[in-house]
């Protein structure tokens, strides 16, 4: 039974291999599980790989079967139109184009394979992108919310500055009139003077405008921290909302772009791998010898042509004939008095209906 399934997979004919002997139907078996087995490993690599992509085990199990099917016909169409004609070179120029799909074929199967055999590599290779993002990602947000936020600091600066030079000058005003009322300096006279009282009142002035200053400088100190506090909510928030996509940057793409960052040679050798499967049946048809099946088959195709070219013969001996004898009766046919004369009469009556037509025409123009 498995062995009748997979003669079935080489694309041979079962009917004419049920006349040959063990040897060769075993060969056909061994070239239809080849293409059984490349179907089913194109069947796990793309479910592998569509899995990545839709995230969903269902849909990448249906889709990886049809993308399995397909490759299954594709191998079973490139081995059974292969010929063994027992002349190489003829051999090799019907499999170069079949080498070539063959090839194509191998690569769509061995890259989502190379992607799951070396999974935990490409991991750490998403991660370390995945950081590299992440910082870029917040240099170029901060880009938008940086200048605005250090001007706001720069004036807060400024203003705190007006605040500690007006505090400094009333500190010094308020030494100034403590020294004049402890005889250490100006009039270097102990007591409250008049020049005691006109520096007291010159540092209750300016006093009373250091808390004005401090007052006003407050609120808009107050003013550029609350906007700096809302940039800084606004620039967190872009951050969150952006870090999702960089976390779901491990889609097929890049994980085939990761896989390109590891060294060459393994996967190189993966993919000789699978090359060497996917042709496999190719080559085992080329290289085997011409054999039992192949001269029962070129038989049958010759039977066929032959008998082809019979019916060809014969219809074009058929059409011959018939001209042959068409002209023989037509002939026969013109040399008759009475047909002569029967085609003369209709002739004269038509000449006469037509010369008549052509009078009434013309009396209707004059």
């Amino acid at each position: 039974m498995l062995k009748q399934f997979f003669i079935i997979c080489s694309g041979s004919d079962a009917k004419i291999l049920e006349g040959c002997s063990n040897g060769e139907q075993n060969k056909y078996a061994g070239i239809g599980a080849t293409v059984f087995f490349t179907a089913l490993m194109a069947f796990i690599a793309a479910s592998y790989a569509l899995f990545t992509v839709f995230d969903n085990l269902a849909t990448s199990i249906f889709f990886g079967f049809l993308w399995g099917l397909l490759i299954f016909n594709l191998d079973r169409y490139i081995v059974s139109t292969i010929k063994k004609t027992g002349n190489i070179l003829d051999e090799l120029v019907q499999a170069m184009p079949r080498i070539v799909l063959a090839v194509i074929i191998a690569v769509v199967i061995a890259k989502p394979l190379e992607l799951k055999i070396f999974e935990k590599e490409i991991n750490q290779v998403l991660l370390e992108q995945k950081n590299d993002f992440t910082l870029a990602n917040k240099e170029q947000i901060a880009l938008q919310y940086t200048p605005v936020i250090e001007d706001l600091e720069i004036q807060n600066k400024a203003l705190q500055d007006q605040i500690d030079t007006r505090e400094a000058e009333v500190n010094a005003l308020y030494e100034t009139y403590i020294a004049e009322a402890e005889g250490r300096e100006g009039t270097m006279l102990l007591g409250k003077g008049p020049v005691y009282k006109e520096k007291r009142e010159k540092h209750d002035a300016m006093l009373a405008e250091l808390q004005e200053l401090k007052a006003a400088n407050k609120l808009k100190i107050e003013a550029n921290e609350s906007q700096m506090a809302l940039l800084n909510s606004e620039y967190k928030g872009q951050v969150e909302t952006s870090q999702p996509v960089i976390d779901n940057f491990d889609g097929l793409m890049a994980r085939v772009n990761a896989l390109g960052e590891l060294p060459w040679l393994p996967s190189f050798f993966i993919f000789l791998l699978f090359l060497a499967i996917e042709t496999s049946p190719v080559f085992a048809k080329l290289l085997s010898p011409r054999g039992e099946y192949d001269i029962k088959f070129n038989e049958a195709e010759d039977e066929l042509k032959i008998w082809a070219a019979q019916n060809e013969g014969q219809r074009k001996a058929v059409l011959q004939t018939d001209h042959a004898v068409n002209d023989r009766v037509y002939g026969d046919i013109s040399e008759e008095e009475e047909l002569y004369a029967y085609k003369r009469k209709i002739a004269r009556e038509l000449l006469k209906k037509q010369q008549e037509a052509f009078y009434k025409k013309q009396t209707r123009i004059l």
